[in-house]
């Protein structure tokens, strides 16, 4: 029965994937850099040393999401991480790293009052500063502000997630990922 719950809930996603399908694996993306992460960190198919032990109750899509925290601390390697959720993946993916208030890697969900903790983050950026937005196919107009505020660099829109980057000396640009 779980199994046909998973399928089920995988099919509702096909459309998704498909309306997306020309975003796979960085195609179209000009920058190096830009497409490096988007390549060898957000769509990453190899197994990593720790995935055989992080999230093996998770639901799928939880896994996934997980699984790209995971990458994401294990690439950026932060000295602190501001989550209120998944810090198995986060600590599996950095093991120096603390919880707390953090100005490196940044994740908001869209629960409660997040327009105001969205402002306190932008106070406290810095330049190597990631930000993930969480559930942004649930609020495209809050994503979409995001994308175009002139305090925010490149972006990557997951669909179950976005990306943001501060860094101002690269050119500003929003990418759609088939994830």
């Amino acid at each position: 029965m779980i199994k046909i719950n998973t399928m089920l809930q995988r099919f509702r996603y096909v459309p998704v994937w498909l309306k997306r399908v020309g975003h796979c694996r960085g195609f179209g993306i000009q920058s190096p850099t830009d497409y490096w992460f988007v390549r060898y960190v957000i769509n990453e198919h190899w197994p990593y040393y720790q995935y055989a032990s992080l999230g093996r109750h998770d639901e799928w899509l939880t896994r996934k999401i997980g699984r790209l925290y995971f990458r994401i601390a294990n690439w950026l390697q932060p000295s602190a991480i501001e989550s209120d959720g998944y810090q198995q993946y986060f600590q599996a993916g950095c093991r120096n790293a603390k919880f707390g208030d953090s100005a490196e890697l940044i994740r908001l969900t869209l629960e409660g009052d997040y327009r105001s903790r969205l402002v306190t983050i932008y106070n406290k950026v810095e330049q190597n500063t990631i930000l993930i937005v969480e559930s942004i196919m649930k609020n495209r107009a809050f994503w979409r502000e995001i994308v175009s505020d002139e305090r925010t660099g490149v972006t990557f829109d997951l669909y179950y997630c976005g990306i943001v980057m501060f860094d101002k000396s690269r050119h500003k640009r929003n990418y759609i990922i088939n994830f």
